[in-house]
């Protein structure tokens, strides 16, 4: 099926993109990125934009900076820039595990971290990670800024907290300490299909003892969100099976499972406790 009928725009400038944002906010303007989401919607008739804003031909926008203790993302920086560490630490291997399983290679090479973020997918592996990490979104609009924190930022599906006439044009992720160990696990039907179920745990291992555990579960409700029950689980806990089990146990009975026509609320907490549990076991790899 074709598109609708828009208006299509290629600002030079972010704050040119933002003055669009302002100018149609009230005819669904849209940002343009890696158009992987979008696009696919459009074709379908499920999103129908009055005006796209192209912001691929804006300089600087695509920057990843290595601070000491955070790493900053740009708006059009691409899924495929984090397939090898971006950095020798515990940080830059999760990304590159993480950004593996997204789609294919020709996704990865054009879809973005921060449109992930804004279409805000449950099943979306960057709105996983973002949440884990406690990444900071930097939200604008001609003639101003705001931060929120990612537990802040996602609303539902599909849903967050940027306005009409906001653009996320970045986010900062805090670096995991040295001794910071993660496990990464997905399933899906088909490799590269969206995610049935992920998640993602972290914790530091001082003295033998699980410590700050943080786990998040992909696909499995309407938006990410930390399972302080499950975490609760791991931490002063030696590494064990039991205790991983135990997490995953409780991951299952925390979440609000989303049911769809394949996939029943049972399933789903079947999937989320799985995910969990597997994941945990790799962070011992």
């Amino acid at each position: 099926m074709k598109v609708a009928p828009f208006h299509y725009h290629a600002p030079a400038s972010k704050q040119e993109a933002l003055d669009l944002l302002a100018r149609y906010e009230l005819e669904d303007a849209r940002i343009l990125a890696g158009g992987q989401s979008l696009i696919p919607m459009m074709a379908f008739r499920l999103a129908r934009p009055g005006h796209l804003i192209d912001i691929n031909r804006i300089p600087g926008l695509d920057g990843i900076d290595l601070c000491d203790d955070a790493i900053y993302i740009g708006a059009i920086a691409r899924h495929a820039a984090f397939e090898k560490p971006i950095e020798p630490g515990p940080t830059g291997r999760l990304l590159a595990d993480v950004a593996a399983a997204i789609g294919h290679a020709p996704i990865r090479s054009r879809g973005t971290f921060c449109g992930s973020l804004a279409n805000a997918d449950p099943a979306s592996e960057w709105c996983m990670t973002a949440t884990a990490l406690g990444a900071r979104m930097r939200i604008e609009k001609s003639g101003a800024l705001r931060e929120l924190e990612a537990s802040e930022f996602f609303f539902g599906i599909m849903t967050t907290a940027l306005e009409a006439d906001e653009m996320l044009t970045g986010l900062t992720l805090p670096r995991l300490p040295a001794d910071a160990r993660h496990g990464f696990y997905e399933t899906s039907r088909r490799a590269g299909d969206f995610a049935l179920g992920a998640a993602l745990a972290i914790y530091r291992l001082q003295d033998g003892r699980m410590q700050d555990a943080r786990i998040v579960l992909a696909g499995a409700e309407p938006h990410p969100r930390r399972l302080a029950d499950a975490e609760a689980c791991l931490n002063g806990e030696a590494p064990s099976d039991a205790a991983f089990r135990a997490a995953a146990e409780a991951a299952a009975n925390a979440i609000d499972p989303l049911t769809d026509g394949q996939v029943d609320a049972g399933l789903r907490c079947d999937i989320a406790r799985a995910v969990c549990h597997r994941a945990l076991l790799r962070s011992l790899a």
